[in-house]
């Protein structure tokens, strides 16, 4: 057994499930708040009542996310010594901001959102909704620093230390803005977020769409659906042209992903879109290949003649394995496309006001659920596995990173239990969602009392 591609496959365990919850949470948080605004400006119950409801949906998965997200800092200094040693000095500060946006600022107001709304006036309970989703969007810019440091390190200098008698290297933090506001940064941190409201909207829109199909609560479902559909398609409108613009700058700082993303193995002009194909590593050739000529070319500088590098530019330790990065990126490309169909096909009948009286268009909403989730998990895939065989960019290789004195069998071991541990937390989530939704929400009557 592969102790190094154990411990990558442990890690892509736990992190491919934590990020089932934090997209959510930041989708579901901005929904609140609008629903709560639109209720401060109307005083209409109805926006009350979607608030407190969703409001529940995301505190259910907000715990779920903070008890698996625990796990990977733990890895850090398990099965990632070398990795920690080498960027410790760099990664504290982000870290440590990320807990207190998720712990202090985001966790605080929630609690207010769910036990504070008979104690406190309905302006600081507003307040409260705005102060949960900027804790979960600022509490995501931390940890996308982080990690962006990796794609693009800036801001800091490699200097050589004695431990024990052995040599080690690090990297030593000189420019704090410029390790934050690192090249990478903001085209992905805009691209996390948008993926992230794509999460919330289409999960409000399907769920609510399955509660109109079995008969439950129908009319507040409805109204939860009509709410949703004009946000699933301005934010999947958003999300494509910012994945748009982050390929600009995977082009000019991570070349090689680019080619990887798009199968391009000779350096020229003209290159095309590959929008369906067999990339074949040993034979550094694509087979079946469907392409659109020069599109690469244009999407990237605005020119068919623009130059895009190969693969073969590279020295073959130093290129991403191509397969699982090609087909990665072009699935996240494919069901982007299919909620933008998903999203216009339900404008359309929303100006009709006819968006309830299709039951095919409520199934296909229904089962678009995962949709949003998986071309987040996809998208993060392309991008790790892309910036391979590198753990920092051109620093720091990944077989250089991991713990030398941790056994394989240990590592196996672990991830059995964790997969375990996830089945039953995904479990546990999944039936106090269904329990939720049975439950439906409180009635207009109790919120006029309430308000009363």
């Amino acid at each position: 057994m592969d102790a190094v591609l154990l411990a990558r496959i442990q890690f892509a365990l736990t992190i491919m499930f934590h990020y089932i919850f934090p997209p959510l949470t930041i989708g579901l948080g901005w929904m609140i708040f609008t629903y709560n605004t639109r209720y401060q400006e109307t005083e209409n119950l109805v926006f009350r009542q979607l608030a407190q409801f969703w409001t529940k949906v995301f505190a259910i998965s907000f715990v779920i996310g903070v008890a698996t997200g625990i796990v990977m800092e733990f890895q850090f200094g398990t099965n990632w010594a070398g990795y920690s040693r080498f960027v410790g000095d760099i990664f504290g500060a982000p870290l440590a901001a990320e807990g207190v946006f998720a712990f202090f600022l985001e966790s605080s107001f929630l609690g207010i959102l769910l036990y504070g709304r008979k104690r406190v006036s309905q302006k600081l309970y507003w307040f409260s909704s705005l102060m949960v989703a900027l804790g979960a969007t600022m509490s995501a810019f931390w940890i996308v620093v982080a990690n962006s440091w990796q794609q693009t390190p800036a801001g800091f200098e490699v200097v050589t230390e004695v431990v024990n008698g052995v040599e080690i290297q690090k990297a030593v933090l000189t420019n704090f803005w410029q390790a934050v506001f690192n090249p990478s940064t903001l085209p992905r941190y805009s691209h996390v977020i948008t993926g992230a409201l794509t999460v919330g909207v289409f999960f409000i829109l399907g769920t609510s769409a399955w509660q109109v199909i079995k008969g439950r609560h129908v009319e507040f479902f409805r109204t939860s659906m009509r709410t949703a559909i004009i946000p699933c398609f301005a934010v999947i409108m958003l999300t494509m042209f910012v994945g748009h613009k982050h390929g600009h700058q995977v082009a000019e700082t991570q070349p090689a992903k680019l080619a990887a993303f798009e199968g391009i193995w000779e350096t020229g002009t003209h290159a095309p879109l590959m929008l369906f194909g067999l990339p074949d590593q040993d034979g550094e050739k694509n087979h079946f290949a469907i392409r659109i000529p020069g599109m690469v070319s244009l999407m990237v500088g605005g020119r068919f003649d623009t130059e895009i590098q190969g693969l073969k530019d590279f020295p073959k330790e130093d290129r991403p394995p191509v397969a699982i990065s090609f087909w990665a990126f072009h699935l996240m490309f494919y069901m982007g496309m299919w909620m933008a169909f998903v999203a216009f096909i339900g404008v359309i009948f929303w100006l009709n006001k006819k968006l309830l009286d299709h039951r095919l268009y409520l199934k296909i909403c229904a089962f678009t659920v995962p949709v949003p989730f998986l071309a987040n998990e996809v998208g993060w895939v392309a991008a790790e596995v892309g910036r391979q065989p590198w753990v920092v960019y051109n620093l720091l290789r990944t077989s250089d990173a991991v713990s030398k004195s941790v056994p394989a069998g240990q590592v196996l071991a672990s991830i059995i239990m964790f997969s375990l541990i996830y089945a039953l937390l995904f479990g546990l989530w999944i039936y106090l969602l269904k329990n939720q939704f049975g439950k439906g929400p409180d009635s207009i009557e109790s919120l006029e009392a309430e308000v009363k």
